[in-house]
C-alpha cells in the first residue's frame, strides 16, 4: 500500500514539472502562430515537455547522465530548429522560430532541473521579445525593402 502512494506521488511531482514546461510553453507557440509560421502551437510545447520529460527519466542524483542529455537535447534541438529556417529569394525566414524552439527546450529543462524561476522567465521574455518587437522588425524590412510596401 505504501509502495504505490510512493509511486503515485512520483507520478504527481513529475505531472506537476511537465504541466509547467507545457504551460511555459503554450504561449510562445500561440505567439508564433499568431504570424502563420508553420512552427507553433502543437510544437513547443511538445519541445519544453520532451526535454524536460528526458531530464525526468534519468533522475538528479546522475549528475554525468543529466549532462549528456543536456548536451544531446541542445544538439538536437538546435537540429529540430534549423528545420524552421527557410531562405528564399535572398532572404532567411524563420530564425525566431528557431531560437524559440531552442529556447523552448531549455525552459523544459529548467523546470526538470527545479528551476521554475529560469524557466517563467525564458519564457516572458521569449513572448516579449516576439512579440514588443515585431513592430521594430517590420520597420526595420520596411526601410530595407521599401518596394515591398504595395
Amino acid at each position: 500500500m505504501l509502495e504505490s502512494l510512493g509511486s503515485w506521488q512520483e507520478v504527481w511531482r513529475v505531472l506537476q514539472k511537465v504541466g509547467i514546461a507545457y504551460i511555459l510553453t503554450v504561449p510562445i507557440g500561440w505567439e508564433s502562430e499568431q504570424e502563420q509560421e508553420a512552427t507553433g502551437i502543437r510544437t513547443f510545447p511538445i519541445v519544453g515537455m520532451a526535454s524536460c520529460g528526458y531530464l525526468l527519466a534519468i533522475g538528479q542524483t546522475d549528475l554525468a547522465a543529466q549532462s549528456r542529455v543536456l548536451q544531446g537535447l541542445i544538439t538536437g534541438i538546435g537540429f529540430v530548429g534549423a528545420g524552421a529556417i527557410l531562405k528564399e529569394r535572398g532572404t532567411v525566414h524563420g530564425t525566431a522560430t528557431a531560437a524559440s524552439i531552442w529556447n523552448a527546450g531549455v525552459i523544459g529543462a529548467a523546470v526538470a532541473m527545479g528551476r521554475n524561476e529560469v524557466a517563467f522567465l525564458l519564457s516572458v521574455l521569449n513572448i516579449f521579445t516576439l512579440r514588443a518587437l515585431l513592430p521594430l522588425k517590420r520597420r526595420m524590412s520596411r526601410k530595407k525593402n521599401p518596394r515591398s510596401e504595395s
